[in-house]
């Protein structure tokens, strides 16, 4: 069975569909039947329950002597000494 329905889109996508369409030969109703076929396809999103949680650090000892972690320019400066060294041992 064949059902009818409106539905709203953007008129980009709209005209980019319907493009999309008559270069493939084909309808835009084929095109909206081909996208969702993949997209109930795909297997579900997990819900908000199934989420697990980011793992968070147990590590210890803190920041470098003198930075100060609010200072975004030291540790900018802290990162570009750090790969100025790790350049060195390339050469």
């Amino acid at each position: 069975m064949i059902e009818r329905t409106t539905v709203r889109l953007p008129s980009a996508l709209l005209h980019r569909a319907r493009r999309q369409a008559a270069a493939e030969g084909t309808t835009l109703t084929a095109l909206i039947e081909d996208g969702l076929r993949v997209v109930v396809g795909r297997s579900p999103r997990p819900r908000k329950g199934d989420r697990k949680p980011i793992p968070v650090s147990t590590a210890t000892g803190g920041t470098f002597p003198g930075i100060d972690i609010t200072d975004g320019s030291a540790i900018q400066e802290m990162e570009d000494l750090e790969y100025v060294e790790r350049m060195k041992h390339f050469r």
